[in-house]
């Protein structure tokens, strides 16, 4: 039975896969279902309940929560993309590297690695966005640059394992590179349990800047995004349910539909790590 077949028989993993689509169509066509200027004033529809004129209600300017949440959907899903891109990039380079090559260089390397798992990553994060201009931009740096470490280990153990396979020596002995064993070679056979940590790590992004953004130091306002919208809804939770319900929830299934795929796929790789 292969990987698709494997994937498509698990309900959890689809159920995943169909959740993350409709937030990643809903985040991509913003612009065309959003029925308002996110950031439109209007000053005679101030926390507004929801109707059939505003879906998810208003805010405390009259802004529409809905249009306010899908825009909010593209800056969260975007942060997360990037930022696990950034994290996958360090972390393949480094494990790559770590591995294939052994010896002084694995010990440095794992030596770092320690070091930054020695600090707990969201106060790490919190740590350094002090020192910068609270954006969008600096967000994803941040997360990505903090959050490497997990994808090195996967890969190092990876690489020690391949690396002594027989295809691998066959290269070594007509001469090959080491680029070229580590690049085309063995990296390829080693991005399985990547792809999962990656997808796992997306949830993982986007949860971390819906708190930045809660906390104030994320994306700044008017810019909408989950954790943003939550923040308004703080100071008026007895009035406007709907400011932290609805952000909430987007944040809780978007989280757990990347789990479910990650894990689905996890488990459709490998049926033998099925828990």
């Amino acid at each position: 039975m292969g990987f698709w077949s494997r994937f498509f028989r698990d309900k959890l993993a689809v159920t995943g896969l169909i959740m993350v689509a409709i937030f990643f169509i809903l985040s991509i066509g913003a612009g065309l279902i959003a029925p308002y200027d996110p950031n439109l004033i209007d000053v005679n529809n101030i926390l507004e309940s929801p109707s059939i004129a505003h879906l998810f209600g208003t805010d405390e300017l009259g802004r529409d929560v809905f249009t306010r949440m899908l825009y909010g959907a593209g800056i969260s899903l975007k942060v997360g993309f990037v930022a696990v891109g950034i994290a996958v990039l360090i972390g393949v380079v480094l494990g790559a590297v770590s591995g294939y090559y052994g010896g002084w260089v694995d010990i440095l390397i794992m030596r770092l690695v320690d070091i930054m798992l020695c600090f707990p990553s969201f106060f790490l994060i919190l740590a350094v966005i002090a020192f910068l201009e609270p954006s969008i931009f600096n967000i994803m740096a941040v997360i990505g640059l903090t959050s490497w470490m997990g994808i090195t280990r996967l890969v190092r153990a990876e690489f020690l394992t391949l690396k002594e396979r027989d295809y691998v020596l066959a290269e070594k002995t007509i001469g090959a590179g080491s680029l070229r064993i580590i690049f085309i070679h063995i990296l390829p056979n080693a991005l399985a349990p990547v792809l999962v940590a990656a997808t796992l790590g997306i949830a993982s992004a986007v949860l971390t800047e819906s708190a930045l953004s809660f906390l104030g130091i994320g994306v700044q306002p008017p810019t909408p995004s989950w954790g943003n919208i939550l923040t308004q809804g703080k100071s008026v939770l007895g009035v406007a349910w709907w400011l932290s319900f609805f952000p909430g929830m987007a944040i809780l299934l978007t989280v757990l539909g990347y789990n479910l795929l990650g894990e689905g796929i996890r488990d459709a790789i490998d049926p033998r790590l099925r828990g």
